[in-house]
């Protein structure tokens, strides 16, 4: 773990993954070309106009994207809905790793440009999680399992390179919105922003998801997991209060009536 940390030091998290795309290979370059789940389908709409798409192009040129362009990191893992294990995604995340102790997270269905934005996720240090007030820390999972088991990894970079950054992730939380459910409707983002958790044993997570990712990325799943055997004899215990599902009660969003506020006119 100390030699970890002295490489991250020396050059920066962004500047470890930006260096491994030197060393990507053919037999991964599927990696970076898989589209929307298997539950996609068309978002309705008319074709792009050629108006709309000389617009799209000149305001790519012109316009900054600087928190598009700070991120850094691709994450390929699984989440449940809090309140159903048996509703299951496969989530790609691209990430910035803002500071040593946060990263904030947007996510897809897929990672080629056509992907559906499905939800965001935030990541915190243990140190953080600890802070957060009881009532908060049960909408917040741990990342132990997911690290450890190889569900959650790091497609297309030198396993070297995506050893080290899984470990600084083994003892992080995140709290993860899906705000479209794709296995409900792959067509639209209808319905309201899903609280979502991740795996915390062998078991839970359904054989054919990890199948059919091995299959679209490239990778084994099982040699992910033999590779990351010193992570798991130096992972620390999950923090209480994370997990919330775990105690068998669990929280979701619900829609209600409530009477308008300060309105005007």
């Amino acid at each position: 773990m100390t030699q970890r940390r002295a490489i991250l030091n020396r050059r920066g998290f962004a500047g470890l993954i930006g260096s491994a795309t030197a060393f990507l290979g053919c037999a991964c370059a599927r990696v970076f070309a898989q589209g929307p789940a298997e539950n996609g389908g068309s978002i309705p709409g008319a074709e792009k106009s050629t108006e709309s798409k000389m617009l799209g192009m000149g305001a790519s040129l012109i316009q900054s994207k600087s928190p598009i362009g700070a991120i850094n990191m691709y994450l390929n893992g699984f989440h449940f809905y809090a309140d159903d294990m048996g509703r299951q995604i496969e989530a790609h995340h691209f990430c910035h790793h803002v500071n040593e102790e946060f990263f904030q997270c947007v996510i897809y269905d897929g990672n080629s440009t056509d992907a559906r934005l499905i939800g965001i996720e935030y990541i915190v240090s243990e140190r953080i999680f600890k802070s957060l007030p009881d009532d908060e820390k049960p909408l917040w999972h741990s990342h132990r399992h997911e690290t450890t088991s190889g569900e959650l990894v790091m497609p297309g970079i030198p396993r070297l390179v995506e050893h080290t950054a899984i470990g600084t992730l083994v003892s992080t939380y995140g709290k993860t919105w899906h705000t479209w459910q794709i296995d409900r409707d792959s067509a639209l983002p209808t319905g309201i922003p899903q609280l979502m958790m991740g795996f915390t044993a062998d078991g839970q997570l359904k054989a054919e998801m990890i199948e059919r990712r091995e299959k679209e990325l490239c990778i084994q799943t099982s040699e992910s997991r033999q590779n990351r055997q010193d992570l798991a004899k130096s992972a620390p215990s999950v923090q209480p209060g994370a997990d919330g599902w775990s105690s068998g009660q669990t929280q979701q969003l619900t829609l209600a009536r409530m009477p308008l506020k300060n309105k005007s006119g």
